[in-house]
Order: structure tokens, then sequence, then C-alpha cells
């Protein structure tokens, strides 16, 4: 996967770079392996904004991922690879030899025409699934469940990998991209491989325009605003924040000040921090 510059025929061209997108094989998705989506900018149940800055963007399908990967025993091939506007990274179209279709997470070096499998008679290369007990010792693996059976919820995005540490007794200990080192249960599942599109962290997005697309709406620097509407506003022109520590619009600390009371119950499970 490259990445393609523009020639400068204005500003925002002259920062702006995408994908080639020379990976992909197909352009329209799968349509039994869709759904709608609604756009609820960044609104909890009761209407309320929880998540700021989120609204409009254009309207995408949601693809059905199996991040489970429970048919075990069962050859699948890869019949495309895809774009997903809901993820960093690619997804591969599979076509069981039971007939069933299904959407995973394209890891680097998957190609059309591959055979993957999930279970315990894997083997150990990119796409297929096993339990972490059955996957060796430095590894590079992605889409790690974090609750046997509930389904990968880490290592997800775009040029991500884990990599098995160690294992002993009931649990595996398992290094995420952050750093940490994160026990794991041996039954939990992991796939094989890192996972693709490497290229995308190094996209520069150019323009606004393109942030709008994506339903990302304007962030306002609180130092511009009305003391009315942010701590840090008010002034005779531009003024410092002025405060002992940045604040947000609520008056909380921000910018490095931890603002965590209670551990979580899962805190119990990381061997080593990121930090």
């Amino acid at each position: 996967m490259g990445i393609r510059v523009y020639k400068p025929t204005s500003p925002a061209r002259r920062l702006m770079s995408v994908l080639t997108f020379e990976e992909l094989t197909k352009k329209a998705p799968e349509k039994s392996l869709t759904t709608d989506l609604r756009h609820r900018a960044g609104r909890n149940n009761q209407g309320k904004i929880t998540v700021r800055h989120q609204g409009g963007g254009a309207r995408r399908k949601y693809r059905i991922i199996d991040f489970r990967r429970t048919k075990d025993g069962i050859p699948a091939t890869v019949k495309a690879i895809e774009y997903d506007p809901n993820r960093t990274c690619f997804i591969a179209l599979l076509y069981y030899a039971d007939g069933e279709k299904a959407y995973i997470l394209a890891p680097l070096g998957l190609k059309v025409g591959d055979t993957v499998m999930s279970g315990e008679t894997a083997d150990i290369k990119p796409g297929n699934c096993l339990a972490i007990k059955d996957i060796p010792l430095g590894t590079l693996i992605h889409n790690v469940e974090f609750k046997v059976g509930r389904g990968g919820q880490m290592v997800r995005s775009a040029g991500t990998a884990a990599q098995v540490m160690a294992k002993e007794g009931a649990y595996a200990q398992i290094r995420l991209p952050s750093g940490e080192v994160r026990k794991v249960s041996m039954n939990a599942r992991a796939t094989i491989g890192q996972v693709g599109n490497t290229d995308h962290s190094n996209v520069r997005i150019g323009k606004a325009g393109r942030s709008r697309h994506m339903g990302i709406r304007p962030t306002v620097r609180g130092v511009v605003m009305n003391p009315v509407d942010h701590p840090h506003g008010g002034g005779e022109g531009k003024s410092p924040v002025g405060m002992p520590a940045p604040m947000s619009p609520w008056g909380k600390p921000t910018q490095g000040v931890k603002t965590r009371k209670h551990r979580k119950y899962s805190d119990k499970m990381i061997a080593s921090k990121r930090k």
C-alpha cells in the first residue's frame, strides 16, 4: 500500500495525501453483511451530547465483522479485500466451504485466494484464529479477546499488533501496541498476524472538509471564548490560560492531570503498565 501526494495547486492540496488503495479488489460491500448505521452525533440515549465535535459526515453502511471466529475446522477462501468506512483497517470477505459468508479484519499479507481457518487445527499463518494456548511465544497477533467467547476487542486498528510474551498457569502475557503487558486467559482467542493498512497513520488530511466528511466538527479553543463559555475565556486581547492547570469547559483539570478516581476491575490483569 502506497501514499499519493498531490501537486500544490492550492493551500489544501499542498498538505494533502491519500492512500492508493492498491490492495482493494472490490468496491461495493456484500449486501447480506451490511446494516443501517444511525448517526447519533455524539449523543447518548437521553439525547445529550457526551462526545463533543461529532456530527454530519458522509452516509455509510455498517459492515458486520466476525470478531468471534467460532467456525472451527471449516476452511474459508478470501474472495475480496474491501474498504470499510467504519474502521481504519481494511476487511476481507470470506466464503466458507459450507456456503456461509463473513467479513474479518484483513491482516498484513492476506491476499485474494488465500485460505484461512479457525480452531486448534489451524496453522500459524496470517488470518487464522486460535486460542492463545495454541499460539507459540513471540507470535504477532491481533483481534485479541478480553473475555473468552465475547469476540476480539483489543488490537484492531490499522497497523497494530500484539505479541505473545509468556505463558504461566491459566494466563498468558501479551504485550499490547501501547507497551502495556496484560494477562489474558489461555482460552481467549486471537488472530495471527499484524493488522493491515499500515500506512494509515502517515496520511495527512490536508483540509477541514475531509474532517467534516468523517463526521468531525470544528474544535474551538477555550482562550478565544467568553468567560461565560469557558474557564480560559475573557481578557483583553490575547491572554494566557492564567490558572494553575488548564481546565475543561466544566472546570475539571485537563492536559496531564489524572482524574480517575477508582481502579477498574480489569486493572489486576495488567502485568506491566505502559508508562
